[in-house]
């Protein structure tokens, strides 16, 4: 298993990088291109906040402000990744209004595969979500458990890309609330400009294999990577617009805006 995946990838980054980057050394190119990496083998605290300007058949806003800490662990003799997600949600109360309160507590652990490549970084693992939200609009009111695969290719100095795909079905939970089997998958395609600047697109599609309702967004953002003496800082924003929906409280359009510190 790779100790110092970082420090690998700056060396090829070092050998790859191309002219537009010869401003930045092979470190902070290999930070910039790194900064995106959702298994990273480094520490990580993010603030990210998804908002929904509409919601089909509702016509009402979404917000869902998530802080999420991510820390690498060992296990099993090998290397893991664990990420926790505490959102804050704001959401339509059914009686024409808004309702703010905790949502559901997600944790999920991805095994980290050694693919021969520093760069290339591939994971798969269990998710269970936890239903601690403070209000009936706020969460699922179900235990649910699923699987998480995630690959993020950095072998680009210029172009990274990958996917997060989870799924997660209820198991335990109130009886009089709706069971949860819900697929997502979210591409990763980042694009560096030179000087930490960089584009970006990660827009969530979903579907309910309950009742058969999608979303399937397209975004187009831009971000910043700041490489300080105690953090790599990345900040985002990355406005988002459904290309196809079905069934009522899908997103039509959002924000998805984040700061996200690794350490």
């Amino acid at each position: 298993m790779l100790k110092n995946p970082a420090r690998s990838a700056a060396l090829i980054l070092s050998l790859l990088a191309p002219s537009g980057l010869a401003a930045q050394t092979a470190e902070n190119a290999a930070a910039a291109a790194n900064a995106n990496n959702p298994i990273a083998n480094t520490e990580a605290v993010n603030f990210q906040d998804q908002y929904f300007g509409n919601l089909t058949g509702v016509e009402q806003e979404l917000n869902q402000f998530f802080f999420r800490y991510a820390a690498p662990f060992s296990a099993f003799g090998g290397d893991w990744l664990a990420r926790y997600t505490f959102p804050v949600v704001t959401a339509p109360d059914g009686t024409g209004g808004l309702t703010t309160g905790f949502g559901d507590l997600n944790v999920l652990a991805a095994y980290l595969f050694d693919t021969g490549n520093p760069a290339i970084s591939f994971g798969i693992g269990p998710q269970v979500t936890v239903p601690s939200a403070s209000e009936d609009q706020t969460g699922s009111g179900k235990w649910s458990v699923g699987l998480a695969n995630v690959l993020f290719n950095a072998t680009n100095p210029r172009f990274q890309w990958g996917y997060l795909l989870t799924w997660q079905a209820s198991i335990a939970g109130d009886d009089d609330r709706k069971d949860v089997n819900l697929g997502a998958a979210q591409p990763f395609l980042f694009y560096q400009l030179g000087q930490g600047w960089y584009l970006r697109s990660s827009a969530i599609a979903t579907y309910d294999f309950t009742n058969d309702n999608y979303t399937l967004p397209v975004g187009l953002g831009v971000g910043k990577v700041i490489k300080t003496d105690f953090a790599v800082v990345n900040l985002f924003a990355e406005p988002q617009y459904s290309v196809a929906t079905r069934g009522d409280g899908q997103p039509e359009w959002g924000v998805f805006a984040g700061l996200n510190f690794q350490f």
